[in-house]
């Protein structure tokens, strides 16, 4: 006896190709967008909140002196000392002496904004993901009609 097979071949073959074809196509795009904004990025100063964001997450770890955090960051020690005065005068940071070294840590208030600065960076992340998933959506309506399709099989198949 030959088992009664609902998909055809073409219908398979038509999925893979379809699925796979725009993973790619929206790694594509989401590689060159990525690639393009890095290199615009490299051009342009970095904002205060991003110094700050960057002290923060090297200290996020571990207790580092000033030119492991100007390394980490990738700034000017000067420049950082004053970062660093700034953060240590609100309560982020605090200064602590290891064998006559001045350490720099970050406090309970430090931590926490630096996991509130992490959050709001991975959401901002998946909102433009996200839209950027819809717009390619948008451009394969052949793509969307299948899905439509496949939704009603599945309902019609859960009632059968």
């Amino acid at each position: 006896m030959r088992p009664n097979l609902r998909r055809s071949a073409i219908t398979v073959d038509f999925e893979f190709y379809a699925y796979f074809s725009f993973k790619i196509w929206a790694s594509q795009i989401l590689y060159s967008k990525r690639h393009h904004e890095e290199s615009e990025r490299a051009d342009m100063r970095r904002s205060k909140l991003e110094l700050y964001e960057d002290i923060l997450t090297a200290l996020a770890d571990k207790h580092l002196n000033v030119d492991a955090i100007a390394y980490a960051c990738d700034m000017d020690c000067i420049a950082l000392r004053q970062r660093l005065d700034f953060l240590v005068k609100n309560g982020m940071v605090e200064e602590k002496t290891y064998k006559k070294r001045k350490r720099y840590a970050l406090t309970r208030r430090g931590l926490a904004i630096f996991k509130t600065l992490t959050i709001t960076r991975r959401i901002e992340k998946l909102q433009t993901t996200i839209k950027k998933m819809d717009e390619a959506l948008k451009m394969i309506p052949a793509f969307s009609e299948y899905n439509e399709e496949k939704t009603k099989r599945t309902k019609r198949n859960e009632n059968y």
